[in-house]
């Protein structure tokens, strides 16, 4: 997918010698507590449900995930758990979701995505149920109008292994996926690609929801205008994280 191959790599920080640097655990734990609050904050918060997860530096087969009974904006650093490519707590106390398997079957066959995220985005359910490709109306639109996978084996939990697989499977090689009546999945190199690009599928999904109730679209992006978009706006990921974490954290940006 273009958009994967454009967007900015984040670097993470290194280990560090000193008392008050991070190490590049605690750089990973930060974002992903502003990972919770920013899809909180852009309305992709379902009470408990949805997750992220991001895998630990060094560690393929381990990530860290946002427990189960907190919702999006309540992760700290504290109640991350670890998880294993089996979707077994390997450290921390709180209980690991039930949708594990999305995250830990994608990461699994996926060594170059780093973070996953699900939820429930609220247009994107609703689009979903059109059956219908998402066009290039407006900038984000422009990103996914080459195409999206669709999960259509179920609308109900995936609870299991073998359903986890089929969520990969479905996923191949792209970033993004719409879960039919269920939800989405993204995948990103880090966990600030992983959380832009769901803010931006849900922005899409919004936009061309707008269109539809009003008669369907009469102009869409042409296709060499939507890939110079893709080059130009994937490549501000990062700095998209940056301004939200900032509105979450401060108020301002």
């Amino acid at each position: 997918m273009l958009l994967s191959k454009a967007i900015e790599l984040r670097q993470e920080a290194g280990p560090r010698d000193g008392k008050n640097q991070m190490t590049s655990i605690d750089a990973l734990k930060e974002s992903l507590v502003n990972a919770g609050r920013i899809l909180a904050h852009e309305d992709q918060g379902d009470y408990i449900f949805g997750h992220v997860t991001a895998r630990l530096p060094g560690d393929d087969a381990r990530f860290l995930m946002k427990p189960h009974n907190i919702g999006l904006e309540e992760i700290t650093p504290d109640n991350l758990i670890t998880v294993n490519l089996e979707g077994e707590k390997v450290a921390g106390d709180r209980p690991v979701h039930l949708e594990v398997f999305i995250h830990s079957e994608i990461l699994r066959v996926r060594p170059d995505i780093g973070a996953v995220v699900h939820t429930h985005a609220p247009c994107a359910v609703a689009f979903s149920s059109l059956d219908r490709p998402l066009q290039g109306i407006g900038n984000e639109g422009a990103l996914f109008h080459a195409g999206i996978p669709v999960f259509s084996e179920t609308a109900d939990l995936i609870i299991d292994q073998s359903r986890g697989k089929a969520v990969a499977r479905a996923i191949g090689d792209k970033d993004v996926l719409i879960m039919r009546n269920h939800g989405i999945v993204t995948a990103g190199r880090t966990i600030e690609e992983a959380t832009v690009l769901a803010l931006f599928l849900e922005r899409a999904c919004k936009a061309q929801l707008m269109v539809e109730a009003s008669g369907g679209a009469v102009h869409t992006c042409s296709h060499e205008d939507a890939v110079a978009k893709t080059a130009r706006i994937s490549t501000q990921s990062g700095k998209v994280f940056d301004y939200l974490t900032r509105r979450v954290t401060t108020g301002t940006a």
